[in-house]
This record gives C-alpha cells, structure tokens and sequence, in this order.
C-alpha cells in the first residue's frame, strides 16, 4: 500500500524546512557573519558542548567536555543521543589553583587498557594555569585516579623552569611517535603559543621536568596578541598534522570581533612528529602560517574551534570534530554545541566535504542524497 499524498506533501515540507539554514534571530543582524557557501555546514551533533573530546571505543563514542568536574557522555553515532555516564573528577581537582571545580579542555587515550584525561585548570586570560592528569581502567562511570599536574604556568613547582616561563599550560593534547613509540604533549595559548614536549613511558609526567626538551610548534610574530590555542595533533599516511583554533574563542555576548577575527580551525604538516610545520602555502608555522580547514560559513556556522580528529579506518573517513555557535541561537558559552564533518586530503592536505554517516554501516553519504530523496518525494506528490 503506497502512503498518502498528503501524508507524502507533509513529510516532504517537513524535510524542505529542516533543509533550509536557520535565519539569524533579531537579536544578532546587527552582527556580522561570514557567508560563504565553499564550506559545508556542520553536522550537528545534538549536545551543548565547549572544547569537546571524543574517543572511540568498542563500537561506542565517549564525549569529555569541559564543564564542572569533567563529565562523561556516550553515543553510538556522531549525531547522538549522548547518555551522561559519570564525571572524571569526583571533587574539585587536587590541583590548588585556577577554577578547580570546572576544569577545561579534556583530552582523553587509551594506552594499553588505561585511559588517561590530561585536562586544565585556569581562569580566563591569566597564565597561572595548570595541566593535569585523571586515569581509570574502565569507561562505566566508575571512579577515576587524580595524578595532579604535569607542568604548571606563572605558580608552582618547576614553573620557572623554560619554557614554562613563557607559556600558558592549557588546552592539552597527546601524540605519538608512529616510528619510535615515544608520546608527547602538546599545549599552549597566546603567551608564545603552541608548543611539545616529550612524556614519560607512564605518560603521568614530562620526561624531564629540569630540562623539558620543548618544541615550539606555532607563533604569529611581530603581533602583540597572539591568538593560537586549542591544538591537536594526528597522524596519516606520512605526515604529523598540527590543528589549532585561531582567533577570538568566547564572550561574544561581551565583545563581538569584525568579520574572520572569530575562531577558525587551521592546519599544517610535517613529515616528522617533532616539526618544523609548515602550511599549504609552504610558510612555516612559527611564522604564523596556518592554513584555515574550517571557519564561519552559511551565516550560521560561527566560530567553529576547540577542535579534535578520530582517525578513520579502510571503511571510514577522518572526522574534524569541534565546537561552534549556530548565529540563530545565541553567542554566549554555554550556547556552544558540537559538531562535526567527514575530512577528505587531496595531496595530502585536509578538506573539509559535506556529507554524513549513515548510524549502522558508518557509510559516507552526501548530503545531495538527502536533497535528491527530497526531490523524488516532490515528483511523486505532484504527478
């Protein structure tokens, strides 16, 4: 029995409606927004999220965002519906200094059955910060061990030692060695931006707290404010690639930046994991080069930033995941929601492409596929 005209008529304006990009409330036209078409918008990911992390696990996806004592959340599809499963701290965290109650920018692995949440604590434009350590055998909401810090900023032990003097110790992130094995540290914002060092085989410590073998991985020069923070790093098929949020990250409700000083999400790659980086341009990294993967698009996507990449596999692509603000919502912080889009590489670089993944065969679909289904409906209803 084929369903109903009418029935057909409703589903495909329902669809057309979901179809069509949200018009910015009143409250943001005096706003203004970058417009361009030549990026897709995001994938929805359906929960308010800030510098959100996502590690994929036993069919399963486990989000850590920053937020009071660090919570947990469970999927299993990029779309949702996410499940609260526990919190990594129980308490404030034992570090005493920052915003202990609500830690920021989590980046959780897994590394031989253990899980290891490097998150930060800190308050907003100061450089006494911290980054720490949270481990557990067990993704069920049971308790967490808290290690305390691995490198502290501006107060505490070995914060004189360089380059701690220099830097801000925010917003973590973690990489391997694909050759030796060997993992590092990667963190950084503003004060001489992003930098790596190398930790010990526990991964609970720097190698050396004396003598920290730092790298410095991005710089804008001859600028007073430098605005590079959030970083990531993944590796494909030869390359390290450095990801990192660039630009205005918050209180937008306060302070609303002209056109592009907003978050965009920028890249560049280099054959070895400890650097030098440089652009799609050729201009190294540590002379501010940078090129832009994702940004403000449609005059809905703004600020997209605090970003990560799930590696895909022989069936599946690579995943840019991060937060933004969708401009017909609102632009405080806690409106930051996720959001996601398939990378392709062309020559190596990344290209984010519109398209999604079906819930059961994780299987790329395009976007057009929606709209083409959408102009079948249309046909049949006025043939």
């Amino acid at each position: 029995m084929y369903p109903s005209r009418s029935l057909l008529l409703m589903i495909a304006l329902i669809s057309l409606v979901g179809a069509i990009p949200a018009i910015p409330a009143s409250h943001s036209l005096s706003r203004v927004f970058q417009t361009t078409d030549k990026l897709p918008l995001a994938n929805p990911g359906n929960l308010a999220a800030h510098d959100p992390n996502i590690l994929q696990y036993n069919d399963s996806y486990y989000l850590f965002k920053g937020a009071p004592h660090l919570p947990i959340f469970k999927a299993t599809n990029m779309t949702g519906p996410w499940t609260k499963i526990g919190t990594v701290l129980d308490g404030d965290s034992v570090i005493h200094t920052g915003n202990r109650s609500r830690p920021w920018a989590p980046t959780t692995i897994e590394r031989d059955g253990t899980f290891y949440c490097y998150y930060t604590v800190s308050t907003h434009g100061s450089r006494k910060s911290a980054i720490g350590v949270a481990t557990t055998t067990t993704l069920d909401g049971s308790p967490w061990t808290d290690h305390g810090a691995i490198i502290r900023t501006g107060d505490g032990p070995d914060s004189h030692v360089w380059p701690f003097t220099i830097t801000n110790a925010i917003d973590a992130s973690f990489i391997t060695d694909n050759s030796t094995g060997k993992s590092y540290l990667i963190y950084g914002s503003f004060w001489h931006d992003i930098w790596q060092i190398p930790l010990s085989d526990d991964l609970l410590s720097i190698e050396n707290p004396k003598n920290p073998d730092a790298v410095q991985l991005t710089f804008v020069p001859h600028e007073k404010v430098r605005p590079q923070e959030g970083s990531w790093m993944s590796y494909r098929d030869g390359y390290y690639y450095v990801w990192f949020s660039h630009g205005q990250c918050c209180h937008f409700d306060e302070h609303f930046p002209a056109r592009g000083k907003e978050y965009s999400i920028r890249v560049g790659r280099s054959r070895n994991v400890r650097g030098p980086f440089v652009d799609k341009d050729n201009q190294m990294l540590l002379d501010g080069g940078g090129t832009i993967v994702y940004a403000s698009n449609h005059g809905e996507v703004y600020a997209p930033g605090g970003l990560g990449v799930l590696p895909g596999n022989g069936s599946t692509p690579d995943i840019l995941y991060y937060h933004y603000l969708n401009t017909s919502v609102g632009f405080t912080d806690s409106d930051a929601h996720l959001g996601w889009n398939i990378l392709n590489y062309t020559d190596g670089w990344p290209l984010v492409v519109d398209g999604t993944l079906s819930s059961g065969a994780m299987e790329y679909l395009p976007n057009s596929f929606y709209l083409t289904m959408l102009m079948f409906s249309w046909l049949y209803i006025w043939s």
